[in-house]
């Protein structure tokens, strides 16, 4: 058995999987094995992986399928790994050295299920890097993971725990409910209040009238767990900070036809009109961020525009 498994899902990265491949072979935690599972990637990606397992065939695992997404390829991956915990990197990020043994050690010497750490966004064409640390609003040191970036990456988990979780294939926002599941399985999980994970802000994925429309899967997310989920307080928040925030940001600002942007925008706040009826009285509202709830406020008075304004300026 490995340490840990690092799965990297693989589509049209030939620019920046080296990059990805170079901070895992080189991470300073022996006996781990990367899987890199190429999702159909139709560019030069293969042969880039090619090389790496040539230079490196006691770490990197290479596998190629069909297109499915990059939830399918992380599932895919998963039944592949031999690590005792599993961590996951988007080919397109990287890691510092020491992330992975940072991780595990702490894992192990407290015997925790998942361990979380901050990461930096940094930006494609330009020097700029921003800080995201664990946030800790709650007594209750499990519940703070809920606060945190709902993401995959910037986490390790114990095989155990995860192993009978999949994420949804050929879809958007695949991450989501995945790791909200995973929190809500752990018994013990702990922290280090570290930028470890290097995450990719690509300037060039914009949405268009093609894919504007995906952001709607993010409501598929929170079907999968709003129903299943003990505590409502805290997955109403979600909902909110992700949904009525994030998404409809997204949305707002994206390259598309403003009608097809409307459509989606009221979609979504109708989804959670219905499902989460008392959301104005959520509990955990005072949480967010004083630009957060600016944001909220401008879009439930449907001033769309000031908000791409304030990015715009941003």
């Amino acid at each position: 058995m490995k340490k840990v498994s690092i799965i990297v899902p693989v589509y049209n990265v030939e620019k920046y999987i080296a990059k990805c491949l170079d901070s895992l072979v080189n991470q300073t935690l022996s006996d781990i094995e990367v899987i890199v599972v190429n999702d159909g990637s139709p560019d030069n990606s293969q042969t880039i992986i090619d090389d790496y397992v040539a230079k490196y065939p006691d770490i990197i695992k290479s596998y190629t399928k069909e297109n499915g997404g990059q939830g399918s390829a992380r599932n895919y991956g998963l039944k592949k790994a031999t690590g005792e915990y599993i961590g996951y990197v988007d080919s397109d990020d990287y890691v510092r050295k020491d992330m992975f043994e940072t991780l595990y050690n702490k894992a192990t010497q407290e015997k925790l299920d998942i361990v979380i750490c901050g990461n930096y966004v940094v930006y494609e064409n330009s020097a700029k890097q921003q800080v995201e640390l664990n946030n800790y609003v709650l007594d209750d040191m499990h519940d703070n993971a809920y606060f945190g970036k709902i993401g995959v990456c910037n986490k390790i988990y114990k095989k155990t725990l995860v192993e009978k979780l999949e994420f949804r294939s050929k879809k958007w926002y695949e991450d989501l409910d995945f790791t909200v599941k995973a929190i809500s399985l752990a018994s013990r999980i702990g922290y280090v209040d570290e930028p470890l994970y290097y995450y990719l802000y690509r300037e060039g994925s914009t949405m268009n009238n093609s894919n504007v429309n995906r952001n709607l899967d993010i409501l598929d997310a929170f079907d999968q767990i709003k129903d299943n989920h003990k505590q409502k307080d805290i997955i109403e928040f979600l909902a909110i900070d992700n949904i009525f925030i994030s998404a409809i940001v997204r949305v707002i600002n994206a390259k598309a036809d403003r009608k097809i942007k409307i459509q989606v925008i009221n979609k979504m706040k109708k989804y959670i009109v219905h499902n989460f009826k008392n959301y104005e009285n959520n509990k955990y509202l005072h949480l967010l961020s004083r630009n957060r709830k600016i944001i909220y406020k401008l879009i439930k008075k449907e001033k769309y525009w000031l908000v791409r304004l304030i990015f715009i300026i941003k």
